[in-house]
């Protein structure tokens, strides 16, 4: 059964699809976004059908008996590659979400020059697809998906250092915060998962698709906050939020310089950030974590935030 599956199945380029063909497609994986985490996924996923119009979105889709039931895309960033998405029509055998991540992975693994490839696929529960990435390499990391209602204001009060202060988040911004993510994730597991955070020009690059681009949500200016020294104005910490739905925040990134944890400074961050959400009438506020960063874990958990998803992150170092 399981080989006359996959010989109905075809494998081909995502080039030579146009955005009608694959509109029903990721309408679905919309669905699945706004079931499963409360997204908005539509602007994401108009966002990929003008790629695949452009033709420039290197990918594979499923099709089986010439009906298009899954597709996957990847980019290149210089000597990295990263899987973008995969979705597969709900109902579907296991083994054409297989074939289709082979195909994305062997390709990536195989493409010169390539030497590292990274994962995150949040629509997927965790152990759903990792025999693949173990197939091929990869090293996996369990991630948290948390949500935190807002409804009813929560009560805690976090002592506040007296030489911080917490502003909105600000154009000149920008360069500084890229310098606090490099410090703060120095050593970090999540730089393991992200090597964006090990360099200053891969945190301006991260800052500038999780601000300028609604892979993650639009960004949402009025409910990200810096903490600054009011003497000198050097930036401490940072919160980022997006909105994924018109009632539902995300935090993007929220970080500290290490010499300053432990002081309640990100509790102070969280805090303002879901003041102007209630404000403002969101119905709750939602963040991943990864779930070895025990010390995160434990004060989201403080804070009120629930578990309600994990999923994995994947890497290979070529």
């Amino acid at each position: 059964m399981r080989s006359s599956v996959l010989e109905s199945v075809d494998i081909l380029d995502l080039r030579h699809y146009t955005s009608a063909e694959l509109r029903t497609l990721l309408e679905a994986e919309a669905h699945a976004w706004a079931q499963k985490m409360a997204w908005d996924y539509r602007s994401s996923a108009e966002m990929i059908l003008r790629y695949v119009d452009s033709k420039i979105l290197p990918g594979y889709v499923a099709l089986e008996n010439n009906h298009i039931v899954g597709y996957s895309f990847f980019v290149y960033e210089g000597s990295k590659g990263v899987v973008g998405d995969l979705f597969v029509s709900p109902g579907r055998n296991h083994s054409v979400r297989e074939r289709l991540l082979t195909h994305v992975l062997e390709t990536l693994q195989q493409t010169p020059g390539i030497h590292r490839v990274e994962a995150q696929l949040l629509i997927h529960d965790t152990g759903e697809v990792n025999a693949v990435f173990e197939h091929e390499g990869f090293q996996s990391f369990r991630r948290l998906f948390m949500e935190l209602p807002l409804a009813t204001p929560t009560s805690l009060v976090t002592p506040f250092p007296e030489e911080v202060t917490i502003r909105g988040w600000q154009e000149m911004d920008f360069q500084p915060s890229a310098a606090v993510i490099t410090a703060a994730y120095n050593g970090h597991i999540d730089s393991e998962i992200n090597d964006q955070y090990r360099t200053a020009n891969g945190s301006l690059r991260f800052l500038n698709n999780i601000i300028r681009f609604p892979g993650c949500g639009t960004f949402d200016a009025s409910s990200s906050f810096v903490a600054i020294n009011r003497y000198t104005g050097v930036i401490l910490g940072l919160l980022l939020c997006s909105r994924v739905r018109e009632d539902v925040g995300h935090v993007t990134q929220v970080c500290l310089l290490p010499e300053h944890r432990g002081r309640g400074i990100g509790e102070s961050l969280l805090a303002a950030c879901t003041r102007d959400l209630r404000a403002r009438n969101f119905s709750q506020l939602t963040l991943t974590v990864t779930e070895a960063n025990h010390r995160a874990v434990e004060l989201y958990h403080h804070l009120g935030f629930k578990t309600t998803r994990v999923f994995d992150a994947f890497v290979w170092e070529g």
